[in-house]
């Protein structure tokens, strides 16, 4: 029988976060997202940036702020979602679509991209 290696955490789910869920209007025929941090749903996780990661844009070097979140597993957490942390109130979108880590819904693994600026 073939086993699968047993995953374990490496850092501590001590990060508070809130998991913001969208909400979506159409304005002008356009449809739109938006967020209410009232209807949040609270959760702890580890959050690890790396740094950042370097892109290159039109010849413009720059770094984005990007990191690694591990938590418990929740089916609400979507890759539409965005996350907050709540220490710092720096908002982030979820990168592609969270893992569920060897698909035994106990934990949960996933990249992040900052949110930056007022459009």
């Amino acid at each position: 029988m073939l086993r699968i290696a047993e995953f374990k955490p490496t850092a501590p789910f001590n990060v508070a976060m809130l998991l913001l869920t969208p909400i979506y209007e159409t304005v002008n025929g356009v449809k739109t997202k938006k967020y209410d941090e009232n209807a949040g749903i609270s959760f702890n996780g580890s959050f690890q940036t790396y740094g950042g990661t370097e892109i290159t844009v039109n010849g413009l070097y720059s770094v984005e702020d990007t990191a690694n979140i591990t938590t418990w597993y929740m089916p609400e957490i979507q890759s539409n979602c965005r996350i907050k942390i709540l220490a710092t109130d720096a908002k982030y979108d979820i990168i592609g679509e969270p893992e569920n880590i060897n698909l035994r819904n106990q934990f949960l693994k996933f990249k992040v991209k900052r949110v930056k600026g007022y459009a």
